[in-house]
C-alpha cells in the first residue's frame, strides 16, 4: 500500500539553556510526512493533501542566473530589512495576513529543479509580495488554492510551505519569496498507476502556475525555526529530507551568500545533512558546493542517497544512518551548545533520537537523565509540537522523556 501522509510535526527540544542561551544544546524540528525517502510522494485513498507535507525546496535551475544574483547581493550590504540590532527577535513578523483577508501575491517564475531520474517532480516557485509581507528565515507562507475541498465541499484551506529564500528574496529586493514544492500525486493500487483526478490540490496548483498568476497568501508563520543570531559562534546542525531543505537554504544564504550583518558576524559552523533518493534528486547542490568552496571552515555538507549508498549494515542509506556515522561528533557539538534542526520526514526522528541515546550510553551517560540535567540550566524548557494547522502545544521537560521513550518503542517495532 502506498505510504500515507501524516500531518507536519514541528518540535523544539531545548536541551540546556534556553534557545538563545549558550552553551546548552537546542533541538528544533519541523517534520512532515512519514513515507520512505526513496519513494515518490503519494496519497492513499481517503487522505487529504498534507498541511505541511513536502513543504519546500530543491535544486536551483540556473547556476549562471544564481551567480549574477549573488553578485548583486555581494556588491553592497543588505541591511534594509534588519532589526536593530540585527539579531533582535522581539518584532518578528507573524500572521500579517490571515485566511479571512489574505495577501494577493503574483507568481514570478516556476521552474522544475530536479533531474530526470528524480523520484517525482519538484518546482521552485518565486512569488512577489511587493514588500507587503516581510518574513524571517525559518518561517512559512500559507497558500490557499482555489476551489473546494472534495470531502467537505467548503473552500480549500491553507497549505503551509517553508520559505526557501532569505528575507531579501533571491532577487535581493525584499519583495519576493521562494517556495519549493514537490508535486503530490496519488498512486492507485488497483489501477497500478497514478490517478490524475486525485492529485494534490495545492502542490499541483503551484507547480502548474504561470508567471503573472495571482495567489492568496497567509502568514508569515512560525518562530520555532529561527536562528540564534544573538550568538554568532553557535554551531548549527541542519538535518533535512527532500524538500525539508527549504529553511536551511534561507539560513545558508543569509549566513554565507548574501552581504548581511549575520554573515559578517557568524563565527560558528553550519553543518547540513540532506537525505534524498538519488543524485538527480539532490537539492540546491550547486549552491552548497559554492559555499563549501568559499567557507570550508564554517560549512559542512553530507548527503544520504538511499538508492545509491549503503549504510554500515549493507542496507539503504537513510538520513538517520548518515547522521549516525558522526554520532559522537554531533553529540559533542550539542553538549557545547549547538542547535540541531530537523525538517522533512517524520520517520527520521526515532532513528536519530535513538542514535543520540546510543552515544550517551557509550559514554556511560543515561540519556533521559542527561537531558533532564541539561534542562535544569534552562530558563524555559519545552517541546513545541505542531501536529495540525490549528494545533500547537508547548510541553514541559517531562514531555521530552516521553518523546524519547516513544522513539525507543517505535524502533523496537521496526
Amino acid at each position: 500500500m502506498a505510504p500515507k501522509y501524516v500531518a507536519c510535526t514541528s518540535a523544539l527540544l531545548m536541551m540546556g539553556a534556553s534557545a538563545f542561551v549558550a552553551p546548552a544544546p537546542v533541538l528544533r524540528s519541523s517534520v512532515a510526512s512519514a513515507r520512505s525517502a526513496s519513494t515518490p510522494m503519494r496519497m492513499s485513498a481517503g487522505d487529504e493533501e498534507p498541511w505541511f507535507a513536502e513543504a519546500v525546496a530543491d535544486n536551483l535551475a540556473d547556476v549562471a542566473e544564481l551567480t549574477s544574483v549573488s553578485d548583486r547581493g555581494l556588491s553592497g550590504k543588505l541591511d534594509f530589512l534588519e532589526a536593530d540590532p540585527y539579531f533582535d527577535q522581539s518584532n518578528v513578523p507573524v500572521n500579517t495576513y490571515k485566511a479571512k483577508d489574505p495577501m494577493i501575491g503574483k507568481v514570478v517564475s516556476v521552474k522544475r529543479i530536479v533531474g530526470p531520474e528524480a523520484t517525482g517532480e519538484t518546482c521552485d516557485v518565486v512569488i512577489s509580495h511587493g514588500g507587503k509581507m516581510p518574513y524571517w528565515e525559518g518561517q512559512s507562507y500559507g497558500v490557499i488554492p482555489p476551489g473546494n475541498n472534495w470531502k467537505t465541499g467548503k473552500p480549500n484551506g491553507v497549505r503551509l510551505y517553508s520559505i526557501a529564500s532569505s528575507r531579501y528574496g533571491d532577487d535581493m529586493t525584499g519583495t519576493t519569496t521562494t517556495l519549493c514544492v514537490r508535486r503530490a500525486t496519488y498512486w492507485d493500487e488497483e489501477m497500478g498507476k497514478e490517478d490524475p483526478a486525485k492529485k494534490g490540490v495545492c502542490s499541483n496548483y503551484l507547480c502548474d502556475a504561470e508567471p503573472g498568476a495571482k495567489l492568496k497568501l497567509t502568514g508569515p508563520s512560525g518562530k520555532v525555526m529561527l536562528m540564534p543570531e544573538d550568538k554568532p559562534e553557535t554551531d548549527l546542525i541542519m538535518i533535512a529530507t527532500g524538500t525539508g531543505i527549504a529553511p536551511y537554504r534561507s539560513f545558508v544564504r543569509r549566513l554565507f551568500a548574501e552581504a548581511t550583518p549575520a554573515k559578517e558576524a557568524y563565527k560558528g559552523q553550519a553543518w547540513l545533512f540532506l537525505g534524498v533518493a538519488n543524485s538527480d534528486a539532490l537539492l540546491y547542490d550547486a549552491e552548497w558546493q559554492q559555499v563549501l568552496k568559499e567557507f570550508p571552515d564554517n560549512f559542512r555538507l553530507d548527503y544520504a542517497l538511499s538508492r545509491e549508498q549503503e549504510n554500515k549494515s549493507g542496507g539503504k542509506m537513510y538520513i538517520q544512518d548518515k547522521v549516525e556515522e558522526y554520532g559522537d561528533e554531533v553529540f559533542q557539538k550539542l553538549s557545547k551548545g549547538a542547535h540541531i534542526y530537523f525538517c522533512g520526514l517524520k520517520g527520521m526522528m526515532p532513528g536519530i533520537l535513538n542514535m543520540l541515546e546510543k552515544v550517551a550510553t557509550k559514554k556511560k551517560m543515561n540519556w533521559e537523565t542527561t537531558l533532564k540535567d541539561l534542562k535544569k540550566k534552562e530558563k524555559k524548557a519545552a517541546i513545541t509540537t505542531t501536529e495540525l494547522p490549528k494545533t500547537c502545544s508547548r510541553f514541559t521537560k517531562e514531555r521530552l522523556a516521553s518523546l524519547v521513550r516513544r522513539a525507543q518503542w517505535m524502533n523496537k517495532r521496526t
